[in-house]
């Protein structure tokens, strides 16, 4: 029997020729493995732990914009304030002045007009002239018209100016009627139906006529002037005839408008 043990371990068994090699680990997964010559410190220990996350700061929010809104407010306020007293102060200070002065415009009239020449050549260019007495009045107790430079008159038939002339610079004092006489003269160039048009109207004793003025005038108030304004005078006249050179015109109707311009 010793023979045979002896035998056995003499010739081993050929694993490789009978059997496959195992493939399966030989420590079961799980298990924990202890050798004899003592366990391994390295297996124990435990996993080192992740770094902490870094913490990125946060940028630092932009300061807030300067509030202009309520700078912008109070200024609107305070220029809506001060234009409402200026107002308040401007309209009490009229109408002090109007209690004090009481303003009344001046009347305008066209009192007489005369054809000094009036003759229409073969071109049909009509050559005028005329005398015009003008009747300005002042009804003012206390206020004076300072009539300036650089007026204009004119004398018109429908669309067509017949006459110019101008008035001359005067001071027209407190409650004062001024009479002026002003020669105008020119010439048109009018067309063969407003050369028919104007004797028919002549032979009905009824010639519609414009008189236009433009004068510059400063008001004064005691020794206050104001500025410059315009005084914008229309008249419109029907006269019994024209055409009539050296004659005396009737005026059978006058209704004469003001108005101002700045």
């Amino acid at each position: 029997m010793a023979d045979h043990q002896r035998q056995q371990r003499i010739h081993p068994v050929d694993l490789e020729a009978g059997q496959q090699r195992p493939t399966a680990p030989l420590v079961p997964q799980g298990s924990s493995f202890r050798s004899d010559k003592g366990a391994d410190p390295a297996a124990n220990r435990r996993p080192p732990l992740p770094p902490p996350p870094r913490r990125v700061a946060a940028p630092l929010p932009l300061p807030p914009p300067k509030r202009r809104r309520g700078f912008c407010c109070r200024f609107i306020c305070c220029a809506v304030i001060t234009v409402v007293v200026l107002a308040v102060l401007a309209a009490a200070t009229l109408g002090a002045l109007y209690l004090v002065f009481q303003p009344k415009a001046p009347r305008y009239s066209v009192d007489r007009l005369s054809v000094s020449q009036f003759q229409v050549d073969s071109t049909l260019t009509a050559s005028a002239r005329f005398d015009v007495t003008v009747t300005a009045a002042n009804p003012n107790a206390r206020i004076g018209i300072f009539y300036e430079r650089g007026s204009s008159l004119s004398v018109w038939y429908d669309t067509h100016r017949l006459a110019q002339g101008r008035l001359p610079a005067f001071y027209q004092g407190h409650r004062n009627t001024t009479v002026l006489g002003v020669v105008m003269a020119g010439q048109a160039q009018l067309g063969s139906a407003v050369i028919a048009a104007l004797r028919d109207a002549q032979q009905t004793g009824a010639v519609p006529l414009l008189f236009r003025a433009d004068v510059p005038v400063r008001v004064e108030l005691g020794t206050l002037k104001l500025w410059t304004v315009t005084s914008r005078v229309r008249c419109d006249l029907v006269v019994d005839s024209l055409l009539n050179a050296g004659s005396q015109i009737k005026i059978k109707a006058s209704n004469c408008k003001l108005s101002f311009k700045l």
